[in-house]
Formats: C-alpha cells, sequence, structure tokens
C-alpha cells in the first residue's frame, strides 16, 4: 500500500536533511501516494543560508503555509500514515512534547500521535539539556521516534550529501519504504 506522508521542515540547522528526504521520496514516488509539505519561515531561511538556494520550490509536492490548518493533515480523517519533523527544532519537540498545536507543524503531530500513526522527529541539536530529554521521553512514550541527525561512517561516505545520506535513509527505512541503501555485513 502507497505511503501518505507529511514532510515538516524547522528552522533547525540541517536544511540538507530535509532536501536530500524530498529527493529521496521523488525517487520512490513508486511507493507514495502523497506527499505534504510544511516549512516554518525559519526553515526557509536556513535553507537559503545553509544551501545557497530557494530550490525547495522546485518539487512537486503539495506545500502548505504554516497557518493552513485547512491541510488535509490536519485532521485524523485524511489519514497520513507517517509525519517527518526534518530537521527538528527543540522548540517544535517541546510544544508536540507539551500538546501545544500553535501551527499546523505541531496539530499534524499532535494529529499522528492521538491516531496512532509514526511520527519520527529528526532532532538536530547539541548538546542537549535535561528539558530537550524529557520532551524526547514524552514524545516517545506518546508513540513518536526520536531519530537525532548522527550520521554513521561504516559506508565510508566520502561527501557531505552521502554523510547526510546515512540519515536519511534511516528515516526511510523508519518511514517503512523499501529502499536500497548500505547495510551492515550486507555489502
Amino acid at each position: 500500500m502507497k505511503k501518505k506522508i507529511v514532510v515538516a521542515i524547522t528552522g533547525a540547522s540541517g536544511a540538507i536533511y530535509a532536501k536530500l528526504l524530498l529527493d529521496k521520496l521523488q525517487q520512490l514516488s513508486s511507493q507514495v501516494q502523497e506527499v505534504g509539505v510544511v516549512m516554518s519561515n525559519n526553515a526557509k531561511e536556513v535553507w537559503r543560508v545553509e544551501l545557497d538556494s530557494e530550490d525547495y520550490n522546485n518539487y512537486p509536492f503539495k506545500f502548505y503555509s504554516k497557518t493552513d490548518f485547512n491541510a488535509p493533515f490536519a485532521s485524523g480523517s485524511a489519514r497520513f500514515d507517517t509525519m517527518v519533523i526534518v530537521p527538528c527544532s527543540m522548540g517544535t519537540l517541546g510544544r508536540i512534547a507539551g500538546g501545544i498545536s500553535d501551527d499546523l507543524i505541531s496539530r499534524a503531530a499532535d494529529v499522528i500521535l492521538k491516531e496512532r500513526r509514526r511520527l519520527i522527529l529528526v532532532a538536530r541539536d547539541t548538546p542537549l539539556n535535561l528539558i530537550h530529554i524529557r520532551n524526547m521521553e514524552t514524545v516517545t512514550l506518546a508513540g513518536g521516534i526520536i531519530c537525532p541527525a548522527v550520521p554513521s561512517f561504516y559506508s565510508k561516505p566520502q561527501t557531505i550529501e552521502e554523510v547526510a545520506m546515512t540519515v536519511v535513509n534511516r528515516v526511510i527505512d523508519l518511514i517503512g519504504l523499501e529502499n536500497e541503501s548500505y547495510r551492515w555485513s550486507e555489502q
């Protein structure tokens, strides 16, 4: 069955993870029914600064304003399977953990959790304080998955894109999509 996926992009550093995830979802389109994307204003600025582009406008996915509570994934009836927040700022994590639905990102995350669907937060901050850790615990206990943007190196990545792709490949696995990537002891 094809997946319906929400991708939320916040203003934490790590726009490369969001870009590579959108690229990969395009490549795996035969497994995907729909992708809805919502970006915070800070996410657009970080994308411009870190990637020297505004090519987020070029994806074939439907983009929603962070204040668009008429987006289909603002309700459980739309039956989106998975939401990935990449990168996930600690502020966004805190609002989700506190049950505060003050924008489309936090509302969609709340919907995904209440419907017992898959919420993946690609946390991108360091170091962590106790509030961050407790918020991660709260989201985990509510059914979310914290997937820190921590790359692996056993595939011997050679470029920054290959390093970042090790995280994105883990996210693709967590979504449940079939994907060719490095597998420990299988190469």
